[in-house]
């Protein structure tokens, strides 16, 4: 061995190594020791650790690439970048699962990885149904909302006269049901949702101070719309339409009009995912003319990118791009602190999503711009937030498409193939139509043996869910 390798391995070993690593090598237990990893260790920053992981100098000279770690943790070369550079995660999940497939030893972690974590490894060590870790989540958001006296633990609440602090505690309830759905799917959460959204839409017949009414007449109005979108997500149309009204009469009640406008976007949401283009345009249409001069930047943007995609949809291309540029105009002015709380879901990745529909919609249709449709899909992947795992799911379902359309199917199927498996891990009926509605774009391609496999695990991952 050369003087200056201090591996403890020669070089044609360390090759080989490096070339047949499909999954995380075992390493030993000196490797944790390394300086830089107990620094990321004891900064409770998994991305920094993963980064430490890469340039630990066991695996050679050079670091291991952030494509074949991002491989291992099933996420993108771009959305590890933004893992190791952007705030540490939180989410239980994602951290339990990627520590056990690094094999990071459970006594260096800040968190419990075993039976008792959200998420554990099987003996083969792939990755265990995180239901049973999410239910016990849920189980204690509604002990909360129990003890906070917003529901009731075996039946309703019984009325009494309710304050500010109630209105606090329900947003913070909402706020950590709606980061559940991001990490989730509405699937696990609907039911708890649902029954959350009904119980506290009685507190409007309840005794409050009259200056509190448009504050709860607001968080009811977006329990309502939480309750509907995690029912679209499930599926459960019917129920969807059902809360989305609800929500949406409370709303005008309290003349709260960008909040009705949130929930005619989401009900145009459905109405996209269901093909009813001209209806999602008709809810758009009407929530820019009920906002007036109370539209915010943010809820323009959201509204008009939304209006792109059905205009698209319907073969209206140069209205389309149109409206994506007024969306991405107001995008550039918004102001985080003067928007609506409800409004934070809303990114730059949202934005550029819409991009990416309207474009792939144009080369289904006429055969042009695949390759802005391939790289808008590209940019929203990388500017979604780690949180947002479901939407980080959908968009990669969206560049599948977009390179089945742009002539590249050996892309295709290794990034189709990946969400197949994401789609395992998120109750998210949504998730799961996009995936197999993949089908429509790899058309002309399936005379590749790849592409035909492919096609048949689309095929039974759709049986799957009947």
């Amino acid at each position: 061995m050369a003087r200056d390798n201090d591996t403890g391995r020669c070089a044609p070993c360390q090759a080989a190594e490096r070339d047949r690593l499909s999954t995380p090598p075992a390493v030993p237990d000196s490797f944790w020791d390394h300086e830089p990893l107990r620094a990321a260790l004891a900064g409770r920053h998994l991305g920094q650790v993963i980064r430490a992981y890469r340039h630990h100098p066991y695996h050679g000279r050079n670091p291991l690439p952030q494509s074949v770690v991002a491989g291992w943790l099933g996420i993108t070369q771009a959305q590890l970048s933004r893992i190791e550079n952007g705030p540490a995660l939180v989410h239980l999940d994602r951290l339990a699962h990627w520590a056990i497939v690094l094999r990071i030893p459970p006594g260096s972690l800040w968190f419990a990885v075993g039976p008792d974590s959200p998420v554990s490894a099987r003996a083969d060590g792939s990755r265990a149904a995180p239901d049973l870790g999410r239910r016990t989540l849920l189980a204690g958001i509604a002990a909360v909302s129990a003890g906070a006296g917003l529901v009731g633990a075996t039946e309703d609440p019984r009325p009494r006269r309710i304050g500010s602090a109630d209105v606090t505690r329900l947003n913070a309830v909402l706020e950590l049901y709606r980061s559940v759905d991001y990490e989730c799917g509405g699937g696990l959460l609907y039911r708890e949702v649902a029954r959350f959204a009904e119980s506290v839409y009685r507190m409007l017949d309840w005794s409050h101070w009259p200056g509190l009414t448009p504050r709860l007449v607001a968080a009811i109005a977006a329990a309502r719309q939480l309750a509907g979108w995690t029912a679209l997500d499930a599926g459960r149309h019917a129920d969807a339409q059902r809360h989305f009204a609800a929500g949406e009469r409370a709303a005008m009640s309290g003349d709260d009009a960008p909040l009705a406008a949130l929930i005619r976007y989401s009900q145009a949401k459905q109405l996209q995912h269901l093909r009813h283009n001209q209806d999602a345009l008709a809810a758009l249409r009407l929530a820019h003319a009920e906002l007036g001069s109370r539209a915010t930047p943010a809820v323009k943007a959201l509204l008009w990118g939304a209006e792109a995609a059905s205009t698209a949809a319907l073969g209206d291309h140069r209205s389309a791009l149109a409206l994506l540029g007024r969306a991405s105009d107001q995008f550039e002015c918004v102001d985080p602190e003067r928007e609506p709380a409800w409004m934070a879901f809303y990114d730059r990745g949202e934005l550029l999503a819409q991009y990416g529909r309207v474009y792939r919609d144009m080369a289904r249709q006429v055969g042009t711009h695949t390759a802005q449709a391939v790289q808008s899909v590209e940019d929203a992947i990388v500017a979604f937030g780690p949180a947002n795992i479901r939407s980080m799911v959908l968009n990669e379902v969206g560049l599948c498409s977009a390179l089945f359309l742009a002539d590249e199917p050996d892309r295709a199927v290794s990034v189709g193939v990946r969400v197949v498996e994401q789609s395992r891990a998120l109750s998210s009926r949504r998730v799961v139509d996009r995936v197999v509605n993949l089908r429509r774009d790899l058309g002309r391609h399936r005379h590749l043996p790849a592409v035909a496999d492919f096609e048949r695990t689309l095929i039974a991952r759709a049986a799957a869910t009947v």
